[in-house]
């Protein structure tokens, strides 16, 4: 089992300057708020990019950051099977923000409003869990297992502390980076 590497959030403001930060949140999320200078490379993409940051990783200091720390710490695990060292932002984003440190955000006709992959991910168990009992109600009684499978799959996700659903969705059109998007962001990973 690797050992992962974290650094507090005032750790990381101290050595922000001398940091590549990775956002492996969806664009949406990215747009809404990202530590200054922050990279955006979607988790999903994380293997589709490994030679740049392996670059990257040779040339400085990598730190991957989400919203709460899990995605990322699941980032660091992957990079680090690969041969990168990386360290992850304890808390994410939000231990970040709570601290009172700035987040960046793009200019307000840049951003396309998205949700949350939290958010989005309530909303989407939430509407099956009642989509199940509706059907099971009215329909078929069987219908009752999609809440039942909704359920088992939120308690797994708590113990293993992964997410099944917003890997996929994810992959949905809104939470994917357009190709020049993600080639501009590898375009300033070189660059560092």
């Amino acid at each position: 089992m690797t050992t992962l590497t974290t650094l507090a959030p005032d750790q990381a403001r101290e050595r922000l300057h001398e940091l590549t930060v990775i956002d492996v949140r969806t664009p949406g999320e990215y747009a809404g708020g990202h530590i200054p200078g922050a990279l955006n490379i979607p988790l999903d993409q994380l293997d589709r990019v490994l030679p740049e940051i392996r670059d990257a990783a040779e040339r400085g200091s990598i730190l991957v950051v989400c919203a709460s720390g899990a995605r990322s710490e699941n980032a660091c695990r992957r990079l680090a099977e690969q041969g990168v060292r990386a360290a992850t932002l304890t808390g994410g984003t939000g231990a970040w923000a709570a601290g009172g440190r700035a987040l960046e955000r793009p200019a307000a006709r840049e951003v396309r409003p998205v949700w949350s992959m939290d958010r989005q991910v309530r909303l989407t168990a939430g509407s099956l869990v009642l989509l199940g009992l509706a059907l099971g109600e009215f329909v078929h009684p069987a219908f009752r297992l999609l809440s039942a499978g909704v359920a088992g799959g939120l308690v797994f996700s708590a113990v293993t502390n992964t997410c099944g659903m917003a890997a996929l969705l994810a992959k949905l059109p809104y939470n994917r980076p357009g190709d020049d998007g993600l080639d501009a962001t590898l375009a300033r990973l070189r660059d560092r």
